[in-house]
């Protein structure tokens, strides 16, 4: 335990420390980040994998990134999806790609969120050749589904 003073309040016991400044700080002015705030990205920046951080840094670096977070999850949201029996409006699209593959996710929607934010992150505005499959596991009396997907990112034009 760090016995040194907050940077904040100068209060005398500080336990916690900056994730990005490394400034001891108290409970009452640390400024706390859950683990799953970012779950959904694939490479979350190094700054952000902290939990604890003081109010100048938070303002700075995390409420920016957790705007912009929030922002592609808007759009992941909205985003056109085709699954893979709909070849005919996908047939003129681009396949030039590689495909995003969610290997294990615990439900359909989750999977389907997961590839469509991948997409917004590259930015892509659609979803081809969607293949959710789900797979049982059983442990006893007790069953669960564990799902996968595969698809396409591709841009598509604005509608008339």
């Amino acid at each position: 335990m760090n016995n040194s003073s907050c940077a904040i309040c100068h209060s005398p016991k500080a336990p916690h420390t900056c994730g990005i400044c490394s400034d001891s700080l108290c409970k009452n002015c640390a400024q706390f980040l859950e683990e799953d705030t970012f779950s959904f990205m694939r490479k979350v920046p190094e700054q952000l994998k902290h939990n604890v951080y003081c109010s100048p840094c938070y303002s700075s670096q995390v409420e920016p990134a957790i705007a912009k977070y929030d922002d592609m999850m808007k759009q992941a949201k909205n985003l056109e999806v085709y699954f893979k029996d709909q070849g005919k409006e996908t047939r003129n699209f681009k396949r030039d790609v590689p495909s995003y593959k969610i290997p294990k996710c615990t439900d359909r929607e989750e999977t389907l969120l997961r590839l469509a934010f991948f997409a917004v992150e590259d930015g892509y505005n659609a979803l081809i050749d969607v293949d959710l499959r789900s797979e049982k596991i059983r442990n006893g009396s007790y069953q669960t589904l564990n799902w996968s997907g595969t698809a396409l990112p591709a841009n598509t034009k604005a509608r008339r």
